[in-house]
């Protein structure tokens, strides 16, 4: 990809950032709790739930999506989404477990 540049509207990009800010603070500190034994298994899954972080990660990316596809050509957003769907994801047959080395 070229390092060309998007214009996002300000009042998005912050309602995107504050959202990733609560999700990386609350999420280190759930960690930081679970490696001190006060917060079990079902902790993230409760934070996950309550928080509507799906919801709101969805959000974030549509934000994205809908900049980069008036912005960009119809061949650059395919190229984008090729990028995408070669992520790690949770739950899919050769996805990565969590404890295997992501490094490679």
């Amino acid at each position: 990809m070229s390092s060309r540049e998007i214009r996002i509207p300000l009042d998005e990009v912050v309602a995107v950032l504050q959202d990733l800010n609560e999700f990386v603070v609350s999420l280190d500190r759930l960690g930081s709790r679970q490696a001190s034994g006060t917060a079990d298994e079902y902790t993230v899954g409760r934070f996950v739930a309550d928080w509507d972080v799906a919801r709101r990660l969805a959000h974030a990316r549509r934000v994205i999506s809908v900049v980069l596809d008036e912005q960009l050509s119809e061949e650059d957003n395919a190229e984008i989404d090729a990028l995408c769907e070669q992520g790690h994801f949770y739950g899919a047959d050769d996805a990565i477990s969590p404890s295997a080395d992501r490094s490679s």
